[in-house]
């Protein structure tokens, strides 16, 4: 399913933390996180949000709602900065919106401690599937509202996208996961009980649904030249090599 489209009418703050550089967009929808296509890792970060994000609604885990924001040449800014300014410029076009949660915050030590041990499992088995080691104590890449957990900033994961040509046929089979610096390394040693129950929900279609998520213009500005459909298949490609059991990241 494609992801809904809407139009930034102002931005209203920049969030100055991390490369990703996300700024408050208002839409006829309501206020959505953006990440900019011309930030950090550019439109690459972008198509992975999407793909790890399709793949963690898949296994039950919370991702706020997304859309592309088309973000004008000229959208008015509530915040002055110059290089906010040259960073919209550049990013004029399509962008990844998340639906900005009222109330959300980061969670304290004690609630990422009293996370569920199903939770927990999941995030782990999920982000080492997907290689995305930007989940720690110290960057725990969720945000809580009220009793609820929420996933955010998967763009760091899919590191394989950033040099195919240095992508040979073992490396799906082969890349291993450094669970000791993830937040939810503990619960490591339990992935095996688990492995089977979780790998089962991801189907060739489920998987080709994540990639189909997104958007041609994503691909065709990180992949100049390129035909969408067949990096589509190329990411599902080596995302489900990597699935075939025995799986190299379930310890």
């Amino acid at each position: 399913m494609s992801l809904p489209r809407l139009h930034a009418v102002r931005v209203i703050e920049a969030y100055r933390r991390g490369s990703s550089s996300p700024v408050a967009v208002a839409t006829e929808a309501g206020v959505y996180v953006t990440k900019l296509r011309g930030a950090g890792h550019g439109p690459l970060a972008l198509v992975a949000e999407v793909i790890v994000g399709e793949l963690a609604i898949a296994l039950g885990l919370p991702v706020p709602a997304r859309a592309v924001i088309e973000l004008p040449a000229e959208v008015p800014s509530l915040d002055r900065n110059d290089e906010l300014r040259d960073l919209l410029a550049r990013s004029a076009g399509d962008n990844l919106g998340f639906l900005r949660i009222e109330g959300a915050r980061d969670p304290r030590p004690e609630e990422l401690a009293a996370v569920g041990a199903d939770f927990a499992r999941r995030v782990l088995w999920l982000d080492a599937w997907v290689m995305n080691l930007d989940r720690s104590s110290a960057n725990p890449n969720l945000i809580v509202a009220g009793q609820n957990l929420w996933l955010i900033d998967h763009g760091s994961a899919l590191p394989f996208h950033h040099d195919w040509e240095g992508v040979d046929e073992d490396e799906p089979r082969a890349t291993r996961f450094a669970f000791e610096r993830h937040l939810f390394a503990a619960f490591a040693a339990e992935l095996r009980d688990v492995d089977a129950e979780i790998s089962a929900i991801i189907t060739r279609e489920v998987l080709r649904s994540a990639v189909e998520a997104v958007p041609a213009s994503f691909l065709e500005q990180a992949y100049p030249g390129e035909d969408p459909q067949r990096l589509r298949a190329t990411y599902a490609a080596f995302l489900w090599k990597r699935l075939k059991a025995p799986r190299s990241f379930v310890p």
